[in-house]
């Protein structure tokens, strides 16, 4: 039998991660053994919307402090989402415990080595799907997350607008992905799209496809974008409640957003002027801002500080204002926190 022979585009990429490949914690050398797929499955869930610069500490301290999925899966939630607080899009962070459990309930511990098998897990989708079965078991997959759409996108000058063009980048990366090294391939071409082939300012002088890149000579048109819809923006309040050299924390729902994570209490972000929890002199302490997915916020922040001996029933814990930083608290919740220390001390 005819042993298939890659096309030359495909042999040019993995020449240059031959000789260009980043050097990342999760990752094995071009054509050594795979890595543990626990590694490789915990930085693709991390690398979701997140750069490469932020996820290298989160990855360290994860894989130090839980160095196996069956260390993981036995952690208590509340732990592993502080440990991820300031990574955002926390959904993943639960995902992650769910998916970890699954695989050491369900599985003996052991990662699914097929695509089909990934997908059946908890917070694991197509493309994730894909770059396990490739870079952790050596599969065909066709790996396309946003750096390798670009690639495509620019290397065809793929003129219809995201997120549409999406299957047709799909097919164009099916066509060149090998039956070999399908792992190497895949960080190969997120590496090409990550180093050379970037957002502003691509190096098309040292790229390995520059020679019949049919966008190049406008790479910054490519991928073609669909107009932007203003995010809706939304308001809200946040309270300081603090006691005794305490500030209380409650914990927000399990489902929603930042859901599990420690806060400080605040109302539904629907509305300003919301009723607060206790009655009392209360002092506007500031304003902090964020942007979501899919809407910004203007959270207002007002204080109160109650008498050691008042009671309170509000349902939370009260934390060390001086180790607030050991709470976790997500990045908005932060923000509002360093708002009111700072409020607090110029009342």
């Amino acid at each position: 039998m005819a042993v298939e022979t890659p096309p030359l585009i495909t042999n040019k990429i993995l020449a240059h991660y031959d000789a260009n490949s980043r050097v990342l914690p999760w990752r094995s050398p071009p054509g050594a053994a795979a890595p543990d797929p626990y590694f490789v499955w915990l930085s693709e869930v991390m690398l979701q919307q997140t750069t490469v610069a932020a996820v290298r500490g989160y990855f360290d301290r994860f894989t130090r402090r839980w160095p196996r999925v069956e260390d993981l899966a036995a952690e208590d939630d509340a732990e592993v989402m502080s440990a991820w607080a300031g990574l955002g899009y926390y959904a993943r962070a639960r995902n992650l415990l769910a998916c970890a459990r699954r695989v050491v309930a369900d599985h003996g511990g052991r990662f699914p080595d097929t695509e089909e098998g990934l997908r059946s897990l908890p917070g694991i989708g197509p493309y994730t799907a894909a770059a396990i079965a490739a870079i952790a078991f050596g599969r065909r997959a066709v790996v396309v997350d946003g750096n390798v759409e670009r690639v495509m996108a620019r290397f065809h000058a793929v003129e219809t607008p995201m997120p549409a063009a999406k299957p047709r980048l799909v097919e164009l990366t099916d066509a060149i992905t090998p039956n070999v090294r399908a792992g190497d391939f895949a960080q190969a071409m997120m590496d090409l799209g990550a180093t050379i082939c970037t957002p502003r300012r691509p190096a098309c002088s040292v790229c390995p496809l520059m020679e019949g890149c049919a966008g190049k000579s406008a790479a910054g048109r490519f991928p073609v974008k669909a107009p932007k819809v203003a995010k809706p923006h939304r308001t809200g309040t946040a309270w300081w409640i603090e006691r005794g050299g305490q500030v209380l924390l409650v914990r927000r729902p399990d489902k929603g957003l930042l859901g599990g994570m420690r806060a400080l209490p605040s109302c539904a972000w629907t509305a300003d002027g919301a009723l607060p929890p206790v009655a009392g002199a209360w002092q506007p302490l500031g304003e902090v801002g964020h942007v979501f997915t899919h809407f910004s916020l203007a959270l207002t922040v007002s204080g109160l500080v109650l008498d050691d001996t008042a009671s309170f029933s509000l349902e939370g814990e009260w934390w060390p204002i001086d180790r607030l930083a050991e709470a976790g608290l997500p990045t908005l919740f932060t923000k509002a926190a360093k708002a009111a220390l700072k409020g607090m001390r110029s009342a």
